[in-house]
């Protein structure tokens, strides 16, 4: 199995030979291509996008590849990603931003989707901030509170008695630093450390916000999609347990700054989601998300601390990074399905996804190097 779909996945997203004056920056599982002000202009220009003139577009290139415990793992063969993972993800993420939009809440990042695996996007000025929703006590939460005794997460104060997996009173915004932030009293400078909503609007400024009452549409547009987001899932019989949402500062055509959703929303990498009929039943979690290949992997090594102790990530790193290719096909299976579910499509499949891409930005935007 691990042979016959190795060509469908796109592992390597930043070689591509699209024209830009910048090192591509390459994460986990995106590349960026920010391409030239002249470039920029003219698909501006063609292609009508609410942005300004002089507005710093960029192509980006999702992977199939999976990260888990800050390690980028692969599967026997040469199997190098999860198929379908990469178009599943962009799938599900137009989804929701399109669902968004139809409500008032916001515009995104995104201006065009020309290839299952491809966003044309926008440059902003992010907010250093990872917004946590949890409408559950799950994951790190439930570790914390139930092995360290911790009652107050963000500067919120949750009581005594909640069981694992327990809905909670009321949604819960829990952000934390996006890189390393300095200068700011009480606030470690460390990237992804905890901060309280009294951080944030006492230091606003450093935090990227433009003014103390875009704190409050920052956290009104993340309780709505949050809302938007649950109400949707739950008509799929689906939990939506807790998600992580990113923001920053755009300009449109008419020269309005706004704020607008970033990154990825509402995906099974961003995201913990459940199946609602075994939850409802029993209390039993069946997960639809990412978290159900942290478990795999935490099953698969001896010593799962390895994986869950950030003071042991030099042992981390020395693991086998190579999964039996059962493990990134039962992902793909979710990522997929959980895609279709959603849309209500057939996710497309690439054949060969790195030329279908080189193809369509060569031929209907004209940025592939000569």
């Amino acid at each position: 199995m691990c042979k016959a779909v190795t060509p469908k996945v796109l592992a390597r997203n930043n070689d591509l030979p699209i024209r830009t004056e910048q090192p591509i920056h390459s994460g986990k599982v995106r590349a960026v291509y920010w391409l030239t002000a002249a470039d920029s202009a003219r698909l501006i220009a063609e292609r009508k996008y609410d942005v300004a003139p002089d507005a710093s577009l960029a192509v980006m290139v999702i992977s199939d590849r999976i990260s888990a415990y800050e390690i980028i793992w692969k599967g026997e063969d040469g199997l190098d990603g999860v198929p379908g993972k990469g178009a599943a993800l962009n799938a599900i993420s137009n989804h929701w931003f399109d669902l968004f939009k139809q409500r008032g809440l916001a515009s995104s990042h995104i201006l065009e989707v020309p290839h299952p695996l491809v966003w044309i996007v926008q440059r902003a000025q992010p907010v250093m901030i990872e917004a946590i929703c949890r409408q559950y006590i799950t994951g790190s939460m439930w570790r914390d509170y139930a092995k360290a005794g911790s009652r107050t997460f963000c500067g919120l104060n949750l009581q005594d008695g909640l069981t694992r997996d327990q809905k909670l009173p009321e949604l819960l915004v829990t952000p934390s630093t996006k890189g390393i932030l300095t200068g700011i009293p009480g606030v470690p400078e460390q990237d992804d450390v905890n901060v309280s909503r009294d951080d944030i609007t006492a230091h606003f400024a450093e935090f990227g916000f433009a003014s103390p009452a875009d704190v409050d549409v920052y956290e009104r547009l993340l309780k709505q999609g949050f809302e938007a987001i649950s109400e949707a899932l739950a008509g799929l019989d689906q939990i939506f347990v807790d998600t992580k949402f990113e923001f920053g500062y755009a300009t449109n055509a008419k020269g309005e700054r706004q704020l607008i959703y970033m990154d990825e929303v509402g995906t099974p990498d961003s995201s913990r989601i459940w199946e609602g009929g075994p939850y409802r039943t029993d209390g039993r979690v069946v997960e639809k998300s990412k978290e159900e290949f942290r478990k795999l992997l935490q099953g698969h090594f001896p010593d799962p601390d390895i994986l869950l102790n950030k003071n042991r990530m030099e042992e981390r790193q020395a693991l086998d990074t190579t999964l039996p290719c059962a493990f990134l096909e039962a992902v793909s299976k979710t990522y997929v399905g959980l895609a279709e579910k959603i849309t209500g499509k057939p996710l497309p499949v690439s054949e060969d996804p790195r030329s279908e891409i080189i193809a369509v930005l060569r031929d209907q935007f004209g940025l592939i190097r000569d």
